[in-house]
């Protein structure tokens, strides 16, 4: 390829962070110009992370995003017709108008080349944010009013921010580019098995009022004290987990089915948490378990149920009185892992703290935790599940049923939640209303214990995308197991 002629302006050095240069290549990125001009086809060949904020010239970055807009379109994208776009661009005619666009085109390289000189552009970009990332640090760690955590991990979440999509902030995107992604996602749901849009849980009616899990989603699961709800967030984590599937891309690998899944368990300890999960897989009972009154068959169960689930991606970190700061790096930390991340649960929101020395009241601190809860959602675009208590005014009530208003700090929690979801079994409270025996009422109670014992309903109270109702749903207290409840009445395993 001839050497272009020098560029009027924007070429010369400047200063950032001590660097007398900053890296970046003029004549890579007129060769990749010039190559889209020549042959629009090679827009496709480029790696979906190249934006035109990329290009070390401004004006570069305004003729990548016009032959890019005009590329979408289906628009030729030319030096003729993208004149027209530049004509009252003072940059245009400093660099010659009509004449340099088409000198870009003339001396272009091969059109294989392309991509190579892509990647040339794209890596020095990297390394400029880089440079300014460190000259920010470098400002910022002599200051004695920021504690160093705070510091670090505010770096942390910068540099995994680069790392993801190539620039510390994405900025705003086009309808164009964002109806595109909407329309992927449809497509996606109508050719994964079940019609889902989003991550499956595999309780069939819950997913089916929920669509999935979706990506970007704050969920939060609620309920009374042994309610369930820990059981339940158990018993979609390993289910999701369980399903586990994907496939090679190039840029690593892509879930396909199911998920990696981090669980913030910060009340109960890894190992109690696991004994749950194994009681779920082997079918034999958590208390037996915990008591160690099994038998040569239910340890075989468990040996094989063990060997069966072992690989799951299922991580969990039992570390108590987290904050959200922390929680957020860690997750970042394992998204960046080989195996990336799809799902998070946290058991439960009261538990996670806004960090040391903290002056704010309660109802500011869960403000900030399911703010960044959420924020680190869209973040990580991963569905987030958070588990909260209730208040006790539910059982002041004759219906125990819970409802939004039950929430504890319940403003911050419902408003900045995609959905809310409450978990009731009824069986709890008739259970400690028990008549005296040998009644007519006993016998009552009895045949309504019967019928509801092994039931259990997720009563959603708010869902941002979709409608809210009750889901039923199959329950074994000796497991802990949440499944599904065929129409029939009978219970049907959530793995079948």
């Amino acid at each position: 390829m001839n050497a272009f002629a020098p560029l009027p302006f924007s070429a010369s050095p400047t200063d950032h962070g001590g660097v007398s240069s900053m890296p970046h290549n003029l004549e890579a990125e007129q060769a990749l110009l010039g190559s889209l001009m020549f042959d629009n086809a090679v827009f496709e060949r480029l790696s979906d992370r190249l934006r035109g904020s990329h290009f070390y010239e401004p004006f570069h970055q305004r003729l990548f995003e016009a032959i890019e807009d005009h590329i979408r379109q289906g628009m030729l994208a030319e030096p003729t017709i993208l004149m027209e776009r530049f004509k009252q661009d003072p940059a245009f005619q400093e660099f010659g108008g009509l004449r340099y666009l088409a000198d870009l085109v003339d001396r272009a390289p091969p059109a294989a080349n392309a991509p190579d000189y892509a990647r040339v552009v794209y890596d020095l970009a990297l390394r400029r944010d880089l440079i300014r990332i460190g000259g920010d640090i470098i400002k910022e760690a002599p200051n004695p009013e920021t504690p160093a955590d705070e510091q670090i991990e505010q770096a942390e979440q910068t540099l995994y921010s680069l790392a993801e999509t190539g620039k510390p902030s994405s900025g705003f995107v086009s309808f164009s580019h964002a109806l595109s992604g909407a329309v992927q996602m449809a497509a996606e749901a109508y050719q994964r098995d079940g019609k889902l849009a989003g991550l499956a849980t595999h309780l069939n009616d819950l997913d089916s009022k929920l669509g999935g899990l979706h990506p970007s989603d704050l969920l939060i699961l609620a309920g009374r004290p042994s309610m369930g709800k820990t059981a339940l967030a158990t018993n979609i984590a390993f289910n999701v987990a369980r399903n586990y599937q994907w496939e090679p891309t190039p840029e690593g690998r892509k879930t396909v089915n199911g998920g990696v899944v981090a669980f913030y368990s910060l009340e109960m300890s890894a190992e109690q948490l696991a004994m749950r999960i194994l009681a779920d897989a082997s079918g034999v009972s958590s208390d037996k378990l915990r008591k160690g009154e099994i038998d040569a068959t239910d340890f075989g169960k468990i040996r094989d149920a063990a060997v069966e689930i072992g690989e799951s991606p299922l991580y969990i970190d039992a570390t108590g009185g987290l904050s959200i700061s922390k929680l957020a790096a860690r997750a970042r930390r394992l998204k960046r892992m080989e195996h990336g991340l799809d799902l998070i649960i946290v058991d439960y929101l009261q538990l996670v703290t806004t960090g040391e020395n903290s002056q704010k009241n309660r109802v500011q601190e869960v403000s900030e935790i399911t703010g960044g809860l959420k924020a680190l959602a869209k973040e990580l675009s991963v569905p987030i599940i958070a588990l909260s208590q209730l208040s006790r005014q539910v059982e002041q009530r004759e219906d125990k049923r819970p409802q939004l208003s039950d929430l504890r700090e319940s403003g911050s929690i419902e408003q900045d939640a995609d959905c809310v979801m409450f978990v009731y079994r009824e069986s709890y409270y008739l259970g400690r209303a028990e008549p005296r025996e040998g009644t007519e009422e006993h016998l009552q109670w009895q045949q309504d214990m019967d019928r509801l014992q092994h039931q259990a309903e997720v009563v959603i109270g708010k869902q941002r995308h979709g409608p809210i109702g009750i889901v039923k749903l199959a329950f074994d207290a000796d497991t802990t197991k949440f499944g599904n409840l065929a129409h029939d009445g009978r219970y049907q395993d959530s793995y079948e």
